[in-house]
């Protein structure tokens, strides 16, 4: 769950940054995929460091 958490933030964080600087539709579509991907990614890290920490 950490990690589509991690993706959806980071796709509202990407389009937010997006939209800040201007751009248009396709821009916002590809930061937010690329935070996502991103964001994802971090969240996967944390996921496996947690899950070791614990078993």
């Amino acid at each position: 769950m950490i990690v589509f958490a991690a993706a959806l933030i980071g796709a509202i964080i990407g389009a937010l940054t997006a939209r800040n600087r201007g751009g248009k539709g396709l821009d916002v579509a590809q930061y937010a995929a690329s935070f996502a991907i991103a964001f994802a990614i971090l969240g996967l890290i944390a996921t496996v460091v947690i899950h070791r920490m614990a078993v």
